[in-house]
């Protein structure tokens, strides 16, 4: 048995979301041990934003190698307290059902959840405000617009569009194809300005950093950024704990 101090200890940030809520989604992560750290992000079509903040963690855990204490790092409060209140081990214990008749919203990644983080030493989860300046979290929110924007978005085969459902948008609102910014001289989705194609003038790229993106798409009006699958180019890889 190892030593308690000799167990690797990881930082996991993750964050995800949809546009619209339910639409296309997507979750950004980032990965770090000792210093070094990677970046990944996923993306696909017709999810809610729950289910990619559930999806971020899942996968971070997923990627680990060695058994391992791990914090998580996410502004989701119901990531957080679905864990921490004991309710996705309340639905498990009667059979993933939230009422007598209805299972819980999210039973599918509740359950895949609960085993990965019984299969790590110790994992502990850390709430971090959203939107408020916190480096690794406004990285992972850049991360998951990547993988909303990004051209192969995988199918959520868990979601049930009758669970849950974005109170403020009609029913067919789902059903509406995402525009798409891919080329330069498209309406940016926040302002309808044209956008246009900007290069780093200095690029630095970080040991173990997987990926970067020759040039991203920018409005010169609100200053949205938009990075593109065609930009992106990758970094030889290479293999440590995750």
């Amino acid at each position: 048995m190892a030593n308690w101090d000799e167990i690797p200890e990881i930082d996991l940030f993750s964050d995800g979301g949809a546009e619209p809520n339910p639409g296309n989604g997507g979750f950004g992560v980032i990965m770090s041990y000792k210093g070094k750290r990677k970046e990944f992000f996923k993306g696909f079509r017709l999810t809610t934003n729950n289910r990619m903040e559930l999806m971020g963690v899942i996968f971070g855990l997923e990627r680990l190698k060695t058994k391992s204490k791990v914090n998580v790092y996410t502004d989701s409060k119901y990531v957080i307290d679905g864990i921490e209140l004991g309710w996705a081990k309340k639905w498990r214990s009667k059979n993933w059902l939230r009422t007598r008749n209805k299972k819980a919203i999210n039973h599918d990644l509740w359950a895949k959840l609960l085993k990965l983080i019984e299969q790590q030493e110790l994992v502990k989860f850390h709430w971090v405000k959203g939107h408020d300046g916190h480096p690794e979290n406004e990285r992972c929110d850049q991360l998951a617009n990547f993988g909303i924007n990004s051209k192969e978005l995988e199918e959520d085969d868990g979601y049930e569009p009758n669970q849950e459902t974005n109170s403020t948008s009609s029913p067919n609102i789902t059903k509406q194809p995402k525009i798409k910014i891919k080329n330069e001289g498209d309406p940016c989705r926040k302002c309808g300005t044209s956008v246009i194609i900007k290069r780093p003038k200095k690029r630095k790229i970080k040991k173990n950093q997987s990926y970067y993106f020759e040039w991203y798409l920018f409005c010169p009006n609100c200053k949205q950024l938009y990075m593109v699958e065609e930009a992106k180019r990758m970094i030889e890889d290479s293999d440590q704990l995750f």
